[in-house]
């Protein structure tokens, strides 16, 4: 399945909820945000029908995302529908790590293969004032239980502002070379603006071999994060979307004045 600058599309990121427990100060504003209402989400079967159909034309690679995808209510469940489709080489999942102590094993046993926790600075206090209130705590000990769940590599994404020498950045950086964790570093980045960049230790943000699609929790597909194109499901049907969405998908991301990283999933 090839769009119309012959790259290879075989990567869908699924946002399964626009909800998180933290609020992170570059995804949300402090007062929160308007959340869908639930009969606009999509239930756990429409995703995994909408999954099938981009695995029939080529989809090789799920992500599941948010919000936070941990918070969706049957998320093990979905996990069991995803990984049961034939041809799916790669399911895994992005979460903030609060909740991943109680799911990483339900999950592993369910068929997710690997996770991305995002962790920004090994410092405590910093990490509750960049996610109004959240505690670090229980994001290292659901490392340890991936580990132990067998969500293997665990990677790490790590925001920075300038550089990954920067402080933060680098004490996460020793952090995962002492558990032997791979680390992300993502480049603040603004929708509105277009100010985007290739994740350093990762292949995103990279736009001439950019290979995946987006499904919103609301059913929308998205050939692009920078980029106000999208195709519902519900309207079109999921092969017509997943069509219309490669076939418009652009040569370079440009802005976004309609969606937000809770709501896309990055």
């Amino acid at each position: 399945m090839f769009d119309n600058y012959n790259r290879k599309i075989s990567y869908l990121r699924v946002s399964v909820t626009d909800r998180c427990n933290l609020r992170c100060t570059y995804c949300m504003p402090c007062e929160g945000v308007k959340l869908l209402s639930h009969n606009d989400i999509l239930s756990l079967e429409e995703i995994a029908t909408v999954v099938e159909a981009g695995v029939k034309m080529g989809i090789e690679h799920v992500r599941l995302t948010g919000g936070e995808p941990l918070v969706r209510k049957g998320i093990v469940d979905l996990v069991k529908l995803i990984s049961r489709i034939d041809g799916i080489n790669d399911l895994s999942l992005t979460t903030n790590g609060q909740l991943l102590e109680n799911f990483a094993k339900p999950l592993a046993d369910a068929g997710l293969k690997r996770v991305n926790v995002s962790l920004d600075t090994m410092d405590s206090d910093v990490y509750r004032l960049m996610t109004r209130g959240g505690e670090i705590e229980p994001v290292l000990r659901g490392i340890k239980a991936a580990r132990e769940a067998g969500l293997l590599p665990i990677k790490i994404n790590c925001v920075i502002n300038d550089s990954a020498e920067e402080k933060n950045a680098a004490e996460v950086a020793a952090y995962c070379k002492a558990e032997g964790l791979r680390i992300r570093y993502i480049h603040l980045m603004n929708l509105e603006k277009g100010e985007f960049s290739v994740v350093e230790g990762g292949d995103g943000g990279n736009c001439s071999s950019c290979n995946r699609l987006r499904l919103t929790a609301n059913g929308m597909i998205k050939p692009c994060l920078f980029n106000d194109q999208e195709y519902s499901v519900r309207e079109l049907g999921a092969k017509e979307a997943i069509q219309m969405a490669i076939g418009n998908k652009p040569a370079c991301g440009t802005n976004n004045m309609t969606g937000k990283f809770y709501n896309i999933g990055g």
